[in-house]
């Protein structure tokens, strides 16, 4: 069956779950424009959720996503968090912070209880996530209002869990890609491959669909993708300056700057590997720290130091998440953007079938 069919759209373009930097606007414009736009919620409350879904069913009566991270929650560990704050005692001391009353935190939400009985009084047709799949327990109460599951692979041996364990789409998200990487079966960077290089194995290894995810941002790169395999395309860093994204003012200068041809995967910000536009933070620290907590606990520490750098008109100590290639970034409406990116008649870019 082809993508389009499976999630009930009219084009192969997901629009990626961008947390930060998006609300239910931008996937409002997304999914009436025929892709399936989604909604990040590891940042949200409850009560905002809440507010994002039904603004989502006012705002479309089209197909459209939900995503959750589900990493296991680390313990926190005191000692660790004392030594990361020591490595920030330059940056607290410049800017008059005091280092005592930094507030700990988990700040990004996993996937729980909940999260599960609220999404079940909206019942979305898409629900995604990142970092492998929830409990077997919370995976049926998704299931049980017939949702599509949807989940990110990063090596072909995470695409196989996948499909295992109970996801009905596979993302590839290839090295390229900006944000967190979903990476969960393993830490090894080194094993991280190009989206060019992922799609078509996963595609060989796995019967799924395979939605391709990493520097994509033009209808010439949907539509290699889809000629590797790929059933559907999922695209983020192109979405950032359409003004239906919350994108801060800060991280869309450093977009439009020389500076975001530059991008690295870091752990500074939260403690797991993302890519982002290199800044003074990540040329200082080097963008991979042994001294990090675990995600998402090393990102306390640095909020105080973000904050007052930004309300300085500064993002050197933020995190600018950012794929490899901004070139597709436009400042045109999410719904433009959405058919620029399909760009060729329909049924050619409809998906495999498989």
């Amino acid at each position: 069956m082809k993508l389009t069919e499976i999630l009930g759209i009219e084009l192969p373009i997901i629009q990626a779950p961008m947390a930060g930097v998006q609300g239910s606007a931008l996937a409002i414009a997304v999914s009436n424009a025929g892709g399936l736009g989604s909604l990040p919620c590891a940042l949200l409350s409850l009560e905002a959720t809440r507010r994002e879904l039904a603004a989502i069913r006012e705002g479309t009566d089209k197909p459209f996503n939900v995503n959750f991270f589900c990493h296991a929650v680390p313990s926190e560990d005191p000692a660790r968090e004392a030594a990361w704050k020591k490595s920030l005692g330059a940056y607290y001391k410049e800017f008059g912070i005091d280092p005592g009353g930094v507030a700990g935190g988990q700040g990004r939400a996993a996937f729980d209880a909940a999260a599960a009985e609220l999404l079940g009084e909206f019942r979305p047709p898409v629900v995604s996530f990142h970092f492998g799949l929830p409990s077997a327990e919370l995976l049926a109460r998704v299931r049980s209002w017939g949702a599509t599951v949807i989940s990110s692979a990063t090596t072909v041996d995470e695409g196989r869990w996948l499909e295992v364990h109970g996801a009905d789409i596979v993302v590839a998200q290839g090295l390229e890609a900006g944000g967190h990487r979903g990476m969960f079966l393993s830490r090894d960077l080194t094993a991280q491959l190009g989206t060019l290089a992922l799609v078509p194995q996963l595609v060989r290894a796995i019967r799924l669909p395979v939605v391709a995810a990493g520097g994509i941002a033009d209808a010439r790169a949907v539509r290699a993708a889809i000629e590797l395999g790929a059933a559907g395309v999922q695209v983020g860093t192109a979405y950032l300056l359409c003004p239906e994204a919350t994108t801060t003012p800060i991280h869309r200068a450093a977009l439009r700057s020389e500076e975001a041809a530059h991008t690295a995967l870091t752990n500074l910000f939260t403690g797991r590997p993302a890519r982002g536009i290199v800044n003074r933070f990540m040329r200082e620290l080097g963008p991979l720290s042994d001294v990090a907590p675990e995600f998402p606990l090393a990102a306390a520490a640095v909020l105080p130091i973000r904050a007052k750098a930004e309300a300085a008109g500064s993002g050197e100590f933020s995190s600018l998440w950012a794929g490899q290639n901004v070139s597709g970034c436009k400042e045109v409406s999410a719904s433009v953007l959405t058919r620029e990116l399909a760009g060729f008649a329909t049924e050619q870019v409809s998906g495999v079938q498989r």
